[in-house]
C-alpha cells in the first residue's frame, strides 16, 4: 500500500474524508491515497498533485461563519459576528458576538453584510419512547379479501384497530411505504425507493377514495373488474404481483380521476417535482439519466400539465388513507411507526430532484467483512455533506418532515449513516471505497427538532458493525437502538453464548428477528441454511447445518433454563421465544406475524436480487385469518405473561 501524504491526510480530515477505518474485528484498515483522492474529486475538492492539495487546504483554512450553525436548546454560542436573526415566522432579532441561549427551538436565518447561516436550534433528546409491544409488519404481504392483491392502507388500519382493540398493542411499525417510479416491473423492495418524501400509490384501497364512493353504478363495476383482475394474482399464488397490481389499480385510478373531472391541485415544490417526475417517466422511462439533455434536471424540466396533475392528486389520495391509519392508532402507547429508507434509487424521483445534494455517480455500502468478503454496494446516492451544511439541511428536513406526517414514530435504517457513510467511487469495487463523515450534531439536531414537533419516538437501527458513539448517543439522545434474539450474544464470554434476556439492553426495540434474518420457524428448521445452499450461496454446507443445529439447541437449552420451555412442541418453542422477549427490559417488544404463524421463508434474504423472491412473499394467512388464529394469542399471552413476571404487564 502506498503512504499516506500529510498533507493529503489533513485535507481528507477537513472535508471528513476517512484515511483509515476499523474493520469488524476491530483492526485498523489504511484507505489507498488513490482512494481518498477520488473521494475527494467527488466532494469538489481537487487532490490529484500537490499543488492542489496545498490550494485545497489553504481554502479549507478560511475563516468565515458555517452554513449551518447548531444548539440545543438553552445553549449560546459566541460568533464573532453581528448580524439579523430572523425565526421561521419572519421574526427579526439583532444579535451581536453571540447567539443568546434562550432561543425557542426552530430553525433561524443568520444574516450578516451578504451572508446568511442558518441556525438549527433543537431540544436536548428525542421524544421519551414508553414501555410496550405491539407489531412489526410488512404491509404489502397483509392481504385481506377486499385488498388488490397487495397489503394496502385499509389493511393496515384494519390491522391497527384489531390489535389494539383486542391485545391493548402499543405500536405497529411498517415497512417503508415510499414511493416507487411508476412504471413496469415495479421495484419491489422498499429500500430502494424512487423517493422517500412520497408515498407508493400501490398502498391506496381504491374503494376508499370518495371518487369510488361517490360514483355511479357503471363506473363502479368498471372498478370492480379491475379489482377481481388484480385478485386473480393472489389466489394460491405464492408470490405478489405487483405488475400485475399496479396494471388494475393504475387503471381504476385513471378512471376515478376522470371521473372526479381531472382535477389540478396547488403544488408545493416538492410535490410539482415529484409529479413532474413521473409524468416524464411514464414517456420517457424511469431512468432519467437516458432522458432528453433539458429534462434531466427539474430546473429546465417541463411535462405534461393533465399528467402533473393526476400524479399530484394520488398523494393526495394516499394522504388522506395515511391520516385515516394514524387516526385509527390514536389510542396506542405509541401508534404507527414509519421505516426511513436508507438511501434512494439514483434513477429515481428524488436523485433527479435533489441531484444536485446528492454525490450522483457514487452509492454506497460497506467495507468488507467476514460475510461479505468483498464488501457491499447498495447501489444508493449519498447526500453530499458540504452541500447539506451549504443549504441549512433543508432537504434533510422536508424529508423527515414528510415521513413524520403521517407517523407517531420512526425507525431509521442503518442509523450509522447519521455518523458516516461508506462510499464506493464510480466504477469502483465495494472494497475500493472509504467512509465520508456527516455532521451528526445537525444530523441529529435536525431529527430532534422534527420529532418532537411530530411527537415522535425515533428508533436507529444499530445492527452489524457500529462505532461506539452510536451506541452512547443514541442513548443519550432517548433513541432506541435494536437488539434481535440472534444477535444477542455475550461478547465477552468464551463462546459468546447466547444473552439471557435481564441482560438485554433496555434502550432498545426488541424482537426475534428482522426482514433480512431468518423467521422463527425458518431458524428452527434450518431455512435460512437450506435457502442458501439451494443458490449455491454457501462455501461449506455441511459446517452451516452443523452450526444451524448448534444454534438451534443452544436456544431451546436458553428457554429451558428461563422456565419458559417444557416441550419439543414447535408452536410451543415460538411461544417461548416471545416470552424471552417480554423478559427483557428492553423498552419496546415487537412481533412479527410471519414468526407467530410459522412462516418458513424470510422476507428478504441478502445477497440476492431475483434469484430468490425478496420482498414478494405474502403472508400465509389473510388478515380476516390472522384475526382468528388461536396462535396469535397464545403468543400474545406469552409475551405479556412474561412481562408481568418483571414487573411489566405489557399494557400502555
Amino acid at each position: 500500500m502506498a503512504c499516506m501524504d500529510t498533507a493529503l491526510e489533513k485535507l481528507a480530515e477537513a472535508h471528513g474524508v476517512a484515511t483509515w477505518y476499523r474493520d469488524a474485528r476491530r483492526r485498523r484498515v489504511d484507505v489507498e491515497p488513490d482512494v481518498v483522492r477520488r473521494v475527494l474529486g467527488l466532494l469538489g475538492v481537487g487532490a490529484d498533485t500537490p499543488a492542489q492539495v496545498q490550494d485545497a487546504l489553504g481554502a479549507a483554512r478560511e475563516p468565515g461563519l458555517p452554513g449551518t450553525m447548531v444548539l440545543r436548546q438553552g445553549q449560546s454560542r459566541d460568533i464573532r459576528a453581528s448580524g439579523v436573526l430572523t425565526d421561521e415566522d419572519g421574526a427579526e432579532m439583532p444579535v451581536r458576538g453571540a447567539l443568546p441561549g434562550d432561543l425557542a427551538p426552530g430553525w433561524y436565518s443568520l444574516t450578516g453584510g451578504e451572508r446568511s447561516t442558518t441556525v438549527l436550534v433543537a431540544p436536548p433528546t428525542m421524544p421519551e419512547p414508553p414501555h410496550t409491544w405491539g407489531w412489526m409488519l410488512q404491509l404489502y404481504a397483509l392481504r385481506s379479501a377486499q385488498s388488490w392483491g397487495i397489503g394496502d392502507l385499509a389493511d393496515l388500519r384494519e390491522f391497527i384497530a384489531w390489535t389494539a382493540a383486542v391485545h391493548g398493542s402499543g405500536v405497529v411499525l411498517v415497512n417503508p411505504l415510499h414511493a416507487v417510479t411508476p412504471s413496469v416491473p415495479v421495484q419491489p423492495s422498499p429500500y430502494s425507493p424512487s423517493s422517500r418524501r412520497f408515498v407508493n400509490p400501490l398502498y391506496l384501497r381504491i374503494a376508499d377514495i370518495g371518487g369510488y364512493r361517490r360514483g355511479d353504478p357503471a363506473l363502479r363495476a368498471e372498478v370492480d373488474a379491475l379489482w377481481i383482475e388484480s385478485r386473480g394474482v393472489d389466489s394460491g399464488d405464492e408470490r405478489i404481483d405487483r405488475d400485475t397490481v399496479w396494471r388494475a389499480k393504475g387503471a381504476a385510478l385513471e378512471l376515478l380521476w376522470q371521473a372526479e373531472g381531472a382535477p389540478r391541485l396547488v403544488l408545493p415544490d416538492g410535490l410539482r417535482d415529484f409529479a413532474t417526475f413521473c409524468a416524464l417517466a411514464e414517456r420517457h422511462g424511469p431512468r432519467w439519466s437516458r432522458w432528453p439533455r433539458e429534462l434531466q434536471h427539474p430546473a429546465t424540466a417541463s411535462a405534461d400539465p393533465q399528467r402533473v396533475a393526476f400524479h399530484a392528486w394520488m398523494q393526495q389520495q394516499c394522504d388522506e388513507q395515511l391520516v385515516a391509519a394514524k387516526k385509527a392508532a390514536s389510542g396506542m402507547a405509541i401508534g404507527v411507526v414509519h421505516d426511513l429508507a436508507v438511501g434512494v434509487d439514483p434513477e429515481g424521483a428524488d436523485a433527479w430532484a435533489l441531484q444536485d445534494l446528492l454525490a450522483i455517480g457514487t452509492t454506497v455500502g460497506a467495507p468488507p467483512d467476514t460475510f461479505n468478503q468483498q464488501g457491499q454496494d447498495w447501489g444508493l446516492p449519498p447526500w453530499r455533506p458540504d452541500r447539506l451544511a451549504a443549504t441549512g439541511y433543508a432537504a434533510y428536513r422536508d424529508m423527515l418532515r414528510a415521513v413524520l406526517a403521517h407517523a407517531d414514530g420512526l425507525r431509521i435504517d442503518h442509523v450509522a449513516g447519521l455518523w458516516r457513510l461508506w462510499w464506493v467511487p464510480p466504477g469502483a469495487s465495494p472494497d475500493q471505497g472509504t467512509y465520508v463523515n456527516y455532521n451528526a450534531e445537525a444530523m441529529l439536531a435536525a431529527l430532534a427538532l422534527e420529532a418532537h414537533r411530530a411527537g415522535a419516538v425515533v428508533i436507529g437501527e444499530d445492527l452489524g458493525t457500529v462505532e461506539p458513539e452510536v451506541t452512547e448517543t443514541l442513548a443519550d439522545q432517548r433513541m432506541l437502538g435494536c437488539a434481535v434474539l440472534w444477535f444477542a450474544r455475550d461478547e465477552q464470554a468464551p463462546g459468546t453464548p447466547l444473552l439471557a434476556p435481564k441482560r438485554w439492553p433496555q434502550c432498545a426495540a426488541a424482537s426475534i428477528s428482522t426482514h433480512d434474518l431468518p423467521t422463527a420457524v425458518g431458524f428452527l428448521r434450518g431455512e435460512h441454511v437450506r435457502a442458501r445452499a439451494a443458490l449455491g450461496l454457501l462455501k461449506d454446507e455441511v459446517a452451516e447445518w452443523a452450526q444451524a443445529r448448534t444454534d438451534r439447541a443452544e436456544l431451546v437449552g436458553l428457554l429451558r433454563s428461563e422456565g419458559l420451555l417444557h416441550s419439543d412442541d414447535e408452536d410451543e418453542i415460538v411461544v417461548a421465544m416471545h416470552a424471552l422477549l417480554g423478559r427483557t427490559p428492553c423498552h419496546l417488544l415487537l412481533v412479527s406475524p410471519y414468526d407467530v404463524v410459522g412462516e418458513t421463508r424470510q422476507p428478504n434474504l441478502p445477497g440476492t436480487v431475483d434469484e430468490y423472491p425478496n420482498w414478494r412473499l405474502p403472508l400465509p394467512v389473510t388478515l380476516e385469518q390472522l384475526q382468528h388464529d388461536p396462535r396469535v394469542n397464545r403468543v400474545v399471552a406469552g409475551l405479556r405473561s412474561a412481562g408481568s413476571a418483571t414487573g411489566w404487564s405489557g399494557q400502555p
